[in-house]
């Protein structure tokens, strides 16, 4: 663009026949808006290298790619703390597995929790099935994990678990799993092994009594566990059931709608599911109720180990410790 002032000057210089400026003063004046000379090749080549440099260089990498420089530190340091802290509660573990190991032996396991504060009467847990798993093994190994969990707490001396598997395939081997804990029991207790009763919401209920030892035992052990098997269908369908229920007798007049209230709610689901456990046990490396029963999950105490896979002794014994040092405010 021009300059006006320039472009006045000029034309005043032009009607006067160019005697208003001398010849350097009109050079001076149009040499801002002449092209620039040709450079030689030597020159050429060294702008290109400076313009290539430039493209390349470090400062416009930042500039252009900052974004993806400050989200590389941060994937990594993160990255580098999930490493450190997996490898550091692996080997947590590994040592605690080591010094606090049950040998299959209820006195032992009795020994790690008998100086706690208090137990949970009701003790709740989580268990996946591995449906990668072929030819039956992650059954079999569902099957195990409960078997080993149901013998933990009966060494444990807490009288009621509840197993909470979401598919509902263990439930729908109530006769494998009632056998396969029957078995376990025996081979911890031995002559003592307790009775262990079995049962599952809308199943026949399946019931050992507890060998002629034990039940002769003056000792304080446990006599008989209580094992509820519940799926995911025991959880929000359960609740949405009795919703349509209560409506129902509501609408039919055989129900007041002031008789409807939490106090009813809670005791048809107690009765029809099960009660409130005290302590729920996940053996994941998250927080995942995967659909557990919601209502009875209100006031219970939710335990979980960072980074952990699989069912161990470990995180049933720091699951009781958890519950131990718990403070109850009940809402307070």
């Amino acid at each position: 663009m021009f300059k006006p002032r320039d472009i006045e000057a000029y034309r005043r210089d032009e009607k006067l026949g160019h005697k208003m400026l001398t010849p350097e003063e009109r050079i001076r004046l149009l040499k801002p808006y002449l092209p620039s000379p040709p450079l030689h090749p030597s020159e050429q080549a060294s702008k290109r290298a400076m313009e290539e440099q430039q493209r390349l260089g470090v400062r416009r990498f930042l500039k252009t790619h900052w974004h993806l420089l400050v989200f590389t530190i941060i994937h990594a340091l993160f990255s580098l703390y999930i490493r450190i802290r997996q490898a550091y509660h692996q080997v947590f573990n590994k040592v605690s597995s080591i010094y606090h190991h049950h040998h299959r032996a209820p006195d032992l396991i009795y020994n790690d929790v008998k100086d706690l504060r208090r137990l949970p009467n009701h003790l709740s847990v989580i268990l996946t099935l591995d449906e990668d798993a072929r030819g039956g093994t992650g059954l079999a190994k569902l099957i195990e994990e409960a078997s080993d969990i149901a013998a933990w707490c009966a060494s444990a001396r807490i009288p009621q678990l509840s197993i909470y598997e979401k598919t509902g395939t263990l439930k729908g081997y109530l006769p494998r799993v009632h056998r396969s804990m029957t078995q376990k029991l025996a081979a911890y207790f031995g002559p003592n092994t307790p009775g262990i009763g079995i049962r599952a919401p809308h199943c026949p209920s399946m019931e050992t009594a507890p060998t002629l030892a034990a039940s002769r035992s003056e000792n304080d052990g446990i006599k008989h566990l209580s094992v509820m098997i519940l799926s995911a269908e025991d959880g929000r369908d359960s609740i949405v059931d009795l919703t349509k229920t209560l409506a129902d007798m509501s609408q039919r007049g055989k129900i007041s709608t002031s008789d409807i209230t939490t106090e009813l709610v809670d005791a048809e689901l107690s009765e029809s599911v099960m009660g409130e456990p005290d302590l729920l046990l996940l053996f994941g490396p998250r927080v995942e109720l995967v659909g557990y029963p919601p209502w009875q999950v209100r006031l219970t105490e939710i335990s979980h180990v960072q980074d952990n896979e699989g069912v161990n002794y470990q995180i049933f014994y720091r699951g009781l410790l958890k519950y131990a040092g718990a403070q109850m405010r009940w809402g307070r």
